[in-house]
């Protein structure tokens, strides 16, 4: 599967569940950690848990595949999914800007799609 189709795939199901501020970010060739990040904001916990069980689903029936790992719960405001390649975090307002992930990143990333 080609990491970049996956992401963009990804990047279409968190904008069809109204995920907010919606961001790709290309980390090759440097990190070694994943190829992408996407990462997005939900407005409540409620929205942070429809959005990762609608990702969940959505990769399982088009992918057949189940992430790596997954970490954080709704309520702790960052639930993040590792699909290998493609690493999903999904964030509260609060913790979104509290961690920085954009920031942290700049430097060796590049982003290939904003949408707000």
């Amino acid at each position: 599967m080609d990491s970049l189709e996956f992401a963009r795939y990804l990047v279409q199901v968190a904008e069809d569940k109204k995920a907010q501020d919606i961001l790709l970010m290309d980390l090759r060739p440097d990190a070694v950690i994943a190829d992408f990040f996407v990462i997005c904001t939900g407005n409540s916990d409620r929205q942070l848990r429809a959005l990762s069980d609608n990702l969940r689903e959505q990769i399982k029936l088009q992918y057949q595949t189940l992430p790596f790992a997954t970490e954080g719960t709704p309520e702790s405001g960052w639930v993040l999914l590792d699909y290998g390649d493609v690493v999903v975090h999904i964030f509260s307002e609060e913790k979104r800007e509290f961690y920085d992930l954009e920031g942290l990143w700049r430097a060796t990333s590049k982003v290939l799609l904003s949408l707000q």
